[in-house]
């Protein structure tokens, strides 16, 4: 029985980048704020949810969804703080 254990998937980076993208979202709304929380936050998030969730396709972890979710708010938010930047400097 201790074999079966090492092959389940087990969580992977889906809880980070759902975390992390959902950070960015909620700063990027916050004018010159976002620009220094948001905008890094928004790039983690989304190399974590890419990666996790190639991870979870490999089958080495169960919650691709997550990480999908946290990539896809990562790239949300960072469209956000451009759109807020480009709104601000004028």
């Amino acid at each position: 029985m201790d074999g079966d254990a090492d092959t389940k998937p087990r969580r992977g980076l889906g809880g980070p980048a759902l975390f992390t993208g959902v950070l960015a979202l909620v700063f990027a709304f916050v004018p010159f704020v976002g620009e220094f929380v948001a905008a890094p936050a928004a790039v983690v998030a989304i190399a974590l949810g890419f990666i996790g969730w190639d991870r979870a396709e490999k089958g080495l972890a169960d919650d691709g969804a997550r990480a999908l979710t946290g990539g896809v708010l990562g790239l949300v938010a960072g469209l956000v703080v451009f759109f807020v930047f480009l709104a601000t400097m004028g």
